[in-house]
């Protein structure tokens, strides 16, 4: 099962490495090696029937109203791509094992390397773009955590962060794309759209998605003028490099391109564009990196540039340009992974990468040295290695792929970059270990590194070696597939060999291996390498300076706007906010003609109902007339609260009824513990203008809003209501349909409220943990704020309500899927009662137990609901369902007779159990930040200028 294979990185190899990391390094890095194995194994079993020419194709419904599906496809490229994936995974996470320090975590690490692993997989398996674009941003999340492993450097976090706007905004661009492309196609599986390319090619939105999908792509392989971000990454762990940059994350752009070429080639557009950027792309990387003294940074414009080059076979179109691509794929994954490596070494024994620090390494590591010069003629494109087979055909479709003009120039260009990569293929090689004696480096005894440390390095140079000689049996079989899966079509015959003859591109190469030796030997000669920087040449170019004048820029504008509005009067802020949604709604109201009341026939309102209207009026302004006294404004609002519940009431809602009640009473709690940090009385800052302007903002937006209210309540319309009283109890198990909403139709969206309010309660933990403020008894007037006794008739009431209160929540609960009741009114009931309970302790009690305590314990509570619900929606998935689908039924047990059950039963209890953990960990951590000026009876007076000034003396 394909799932399988990603899933098991994913969940299985993300958690086990993270805990068993901290214990024991070797164990992390053996159960990583392991999950990696047994999804490379999952991939080679269903992947023997690809080699045959199928496609394995597996799909369930996610989000089926957005086309949002888990369908995953294995063909012959996305086979390639995964088993390099994990192939090179395998490798690096046993190099990683030797080359990471003791004070490195390991659980960090293996548990970001599976996170990573599993992200590439989700890209290169995945069949529907909505899901695609899901494991495209979290590859771009892993690698920005990876690029920044070590946090402590500044060079590592300005680098993860750079990659992680690059690359994201890339990803935001390319999800515009695929959106439009799947309301183009009515569909957004790949499998479905490539059947359909030439209609989707000829709508007019068609060239919009395309260019936005592009972008995506460039960004994420770093293609011009998008290739900065990955040099500067390269202040990773080499590992992460190895993995990243050169054979996984900068490939998935690469495979973009590829997967969508069905689609979106032949249009002409693809064509030109991928081509001419690819060209541009492979010239100008080449050129720079001969000039870069450091060896992962001279790589890194290596890889921009055999990216590239890819890119340019893609563009060409031709079935034989696939070929070479695909085969260049590999290619580069092996002698690039291998150089990637071998600089870790160096620079773990030398602890420099400064190639003008180095040289004379040869008598030191002579193995070392002999693997270098091996995987450098690879890059070089140097006869007997697998980099000078697809270097040749490379020059090959360079040759019969144009016309024109671009017959001789685009030859001549790429015989150019031939050169350049020559030349920076020797420096790789000949300033590390032979050019004169070691320099001056941190570590001036440098030596072989230990046999795990060259051993991926070993195999992957052998496989240069051995490809070289023979692609036909190596690589020939899975090229041909994957060729076949791009290009869409039959190939034409072809052959993978050493030999193909005398010919043009064999001159070229000739010309590329001895031109370029030549320009080497003549810089070096001169010294302009360890003179001339990279950066001196090219300025904006490199992409660095525009990409940080950009963002020094956006900032400089938010400074002026934020200096200009941000004038720290909150008044003013919601003056603006009111005045704005004012007028906003004011412009459909007042032009072309307004929005009329309709005809519809109004009910009387009966006396209760005037009565009730006119309280809430008279409420509300009696809050308005003295908002500045705290706590009867609180009371006020409770008011206002009771008279929309009995409202609910009125209209038939017993559910919101009590809901509204239960929410009343634990707010008005928490207001009172808050407001009881604060002084009794705000300051009275407004002046008369600011009054004035305040009054009109509020009549014109309550008058609004009321005018929308009777305008809605005023005209006929066809309510969804009646679809859910006629469902509820056939597709629900339900019949109050409240419940059955909240639970199962509704159910996602209750999962997002109950986890913002798991995050809100969380959240006041962590602004209010360990701040305490000190609270006199009495205020100035010298009314006591707070009681010292217990009171005796609060403690046998609450003694007595507590048992009966949570005895009640149990059968509110229980009920609550046939008759008004659930988990979020069950929850606020059992808060209500410890809440009473609390009180009934005294304040000083009450504040010790909460100490003592503490709110931590709370978090758990929300932790185990929120675990609750979402297991609850996950287990759908055992059924081939989608996330959150209840089921329900009446079966017959025993002496009890028939049981009606619903699954979304538990999804409630999770929602009880958030509930009751969010209120109470509140309520904790404000009565922990709580302090009585005077600590017992006998204490001397309390000199406390808070008391004085009406301001409560705070301390952290």
């Amino acid at each position: 099962m394909l799932l399988l294979i990603v899933l098991l990185p994913l969940l299985v190899g993300t958690l086990s490495t993270m805990w068993l990391g901290n214990r024991s390094r070797l164990g992390a890095a053996v159960l990583a090696f392991a999950i990696t194995l047994a999804s490379l194994a999952l991939l080679v079993q269903q992947g023997a029937s690809v080699m045959v020419g199928e496609t394995v194709m597996n799909s369930w419904p996610w989000v089926p109203s957005l086309g949002l599906n888990l369908g995953f496809r294995l063909d012959g490229l996305s086979m390639m791509f995964a088993g390099l994936i994990l192939f090179i995974g395998l490798l690096i996470i046993v190099y990683a094992h030797f080359y990471l320090s003791a004070k490195d975590s390991a659980a960090k690490f293996y548990s970001l390397m599976m996170l990573f692993m599993a992200a590439m997989l989700g890209v290169v398996l995945s069949d529907n773009l909505l899901l695609l674009v899901v494991f495209w941003e979290l590859t771009s999340l892993s690698s920005f955590l990876l690029v920044g492993y070590w946090s402590h450097r500044a060079d590592a976090r300005a680098g993860a962060r750079q990659a992680l706007a690059v690359t994201g905004g890339g990803g935001l661009a390319m999800l515009g794309g695929f959106v439009l492309l799947g309301q183009i196609a009515g569909t957004y599986e790949l499998s479905a759209m490539a059947a359909n390319a030439a209609a989707i090619q000829a709508d007019p939105m068609f060239l919009p998605a395309l260019l936005l999908i592009l972008v995506g792509a460039f960004t994420k392989s770093a293609q011009f003028p998008f290739h900065f971000w990955l040099p500067d990454a390269m202040a990773a762990p080499t590992p992460v490099s190895a993995y990243l940059h050169s054979a996984t994350m900068v490939k998935a752009g690469i495979f973009l391109l590829m997967r969508m070429y069905p689609v979106l080639a032949g249009s002409g557009y693809f064509e030109v564009i991928v081509t001419s950027v690819g060209l541009i792309t492979v010239l100008f990387a080449a050129f720079v990196a001969i000039f870069k003294h450091d060896l992962k940074g001279l790589l890194a414009y290596s890889t921009v540039s055999h990216l590239g080059l890819i890119t340019f076979l893609v563009g060409l179109g031709s079935p034989l340009a696939a070929v070479a691509a695909v085969f260049h794929v590999l290619n580069h994954a092996t002698f690039k992974a291998s150089l990637f490596m071998i600089a870790g070494i160096v620079d773990h024994e030398t602890h420099s990468r400064d190639m003008r620090q180095l040289g004379g390494l040869y008598k030191l590591m002579p193995w070392t040295a002999t693997l270098s010069m091996v995987a450098a003629a690879s890059m070089a494109g140097v006869p007997l290695t697998n980099g000078f087979l697809s270097k040749e055909m490379f020059f090959t479709e360079a040759v019969v792929g144009t016309a024109g003009v671009w017959a001789w120039v685009v030859p001549a260009l790429v015989t150019l970059a031939g050169v350049f990569s020559v030349a920076y293929s020797l420096r790789f090689v000949h300033d590390t270990y032979f050019n004169g004696e070691l320099g001056d480096v941190p570590n001036e005894h440098p030596h072989e590194p230990p046999l795990g440390m060259k051993l991926p390095a070993i195999l992957l140079v052998v496989m240069c070696i051995v490809v070289g000689l023979l692609p036909a049996f190596t690589f020939g079989p899975l090229v041909h597939v994957a060729a076949t899966a791009l290009a869409g079509q039959a190939l034409p015959e072809y052959h993978l060999a050493l030999w193909h003859g005398f010919n043009l591109p064999l001159l070229m190469s000739a010309i590329a291996l001895a031109v370029g030796v030549s320009l080497y030997l003549w810089l070096a000669r001169a010294r302009w390498l360890h003179r001339i920087s990279s950066e001196s040449w090219f300025g904006p170019l490199l992409g660095r300076r525009v990409f940080e004048g950009t963002i020094d820029g956006v900032f400089s504008i938010a400074g002026r706007i934020s200096i200009r509005l941000e004038t720290g009067s909150l008044q003013r802020y919601l003056a603006w906010m009111v005045g704005a949604a004012v007028v906003v709604g004011a412009v459909p109201l007042l032009g072309g003609g307004g929005i009329s009341a309709g005809s519809r026939e109004l009910l009387p309102a009966n006396a209760l109902a005037v009565a009730i209207w006119l309280l809430l009026g008279a409420t509300c302004l009696a809050i308005v007339l003295t908002h500045h006294r705290r706590f009867q404004s609180v009371v006020l609002l409770g008011v206002v609260g009771l008279a929309v519940s009995l409202t609910f009431v009125s209209l038939s809602a017993p559910d919101l009824a009590l809901t509204q009640l239960s929410v009343e009473l634990v707010s008005t709690v928490l207001l009172l513990m808050g407001l009881a940090l604060l002084p009794a009385q705000s300051p009275r800052e407004s002046t008369n203008a600011r009054r004035v302007r305040d009054a009109v903002l509020a009549l014109a937006g309550g008058a609004g809003v009321a005018w929308l209210a009777w305008v809605l309540l005023t005209r006929g319309h066809e309510s969804i209501a009646w679809y859910f009283l006629e469902k509820s109890l056939p597709l629900g198990g339900g019949s109050n349909v409240v419940n059955v909403i909240l639970v199962d139709f509704r159910g996602y969206d209750t999962y997002g409220e109950i986890t913002v309010l798991g995050i809100a309660a969380i959240g006041v933990l962590a602004l209010m943990e360990g701040m305490t403020a000190r609270r006199p008894l009495a205020d100035p007037g010298g009314r006591r704020w707070t009681f010292v006794d217990q009171p005796l008739l609060l403690r046998v009431a609450a003694s007595v309500v507590l048992p009966v209160a949570l005895v009640f929540s149990i059968y509110i609960f229980m009920r609550g899927h046939n008759m008004p009741g659930g988990g979020f009114i069950a929850g606020l009931i059992t808060s209500v009662a410890l809440v009473l309970q609390l009180m009934s302790l005294g304040q000083a009690r009450a504040e010790a137990v909460l100490r003592a305590h503490g709110g931590r314990r709370f978090v758990r509570w929300i932790g185990a609901g929120l675990g609750i619900a979402g297991l609850t929606g996950a287990g759908a998935f055992l059924f081939g369902k989608p996330f959150l689908t209840s089921a329900h039924g009446h079966p017959h047990v025993g002496w009890l007779g028939e049981l009606p059950l619903a699954s979304a039963a538990l999804f409630d209890l999770g929602v009880y159990f958030t509930v009751v953990g969010a209120t109470l960990l509140t309520i904790s951590v404000l009565g922990t930040a709580s302090r009585e000026g005077i600590p017992s009876r006998d204490a001397g007076p309390v000199h406390d200028t808070g008391a004085e000034t009406g301001t409560p003396g705070v301390r952290s």
